[in-house]
């Protein structure tokens, strides 16, 4: 008996697991869609990870928007990813309407999504410096390590380019 009950609270933690990890690569985009970032059939993916209230983060939307124009007619999805927090009592707190706000600002061409808790998008890639950009080949995996931060006079679109073509 002693051990089917821990049979089975090891299969209900691996299933919580399984939960949360998948949770993680489902994120809310300004107008109330879920996008499945790992979920991208046959698509690599380009998320632009960063935050409205960084400085830095108008010149990762100018990036942002090169490699979507570049690859618009392939099989590349690019998404700018904003770790505002929707906790309202969090310093980096943020409304959509702020986001948005940040959108229009910086002429956004991609799909804007939001990392609701601030900190479940740099975990599960293991970004360490904002802002990032993150590639995921067409099976939703991470390749390699995430481009972090942005020198503005450096074209960091480049690098992103050569790893984004070779997956193509």
């Amino acid at each position: 008996m002693k051990t089917i009950k821990a049979f089975l609270a090891g299969l209900s933690i691996l299933f919580a697991l399984s939960v949360g990890a998948s949770a993680q690569t489902s994120l809310t985009a300004l107008d109330g869609s879920k996008v499945d970032i790992q979920g991208q059939k046959n698509k690599v993916v380009i998320l632009a990870v960063g935050a409205s209230w960084l400085p830095l983060s108008a010149k990762q939307a100018d990036f942002a928007n090169m490699l979507a124009n570049k690859y618009r007619n392939k099989d590349v999805a690019v998404y700018f990813v904003v770790i505002d927090s929707l906790a309202a009592k969090s310093k980096n707190y943020a409304t959509n309407q702020d986001v948005q706000k940040f959108a229009i600002t910086n002429k956004l061409n991609v799909v804007v999504l939001r990392d609701g808790d601030g900190a479940a998008i740099l975990k599960k890639f293991n970004i360490d410096q904002l802002p990032s950009f993150v590639i995921l080949d067409k099976t939703g995996q991470m390749v390699g390590q995430p481009f972090g931060g942005i020198d503005p006079k450096y074209d960091i679109s480049v690098p992103i380019s050569r790893e984004v073509d070779k997956l193509l």
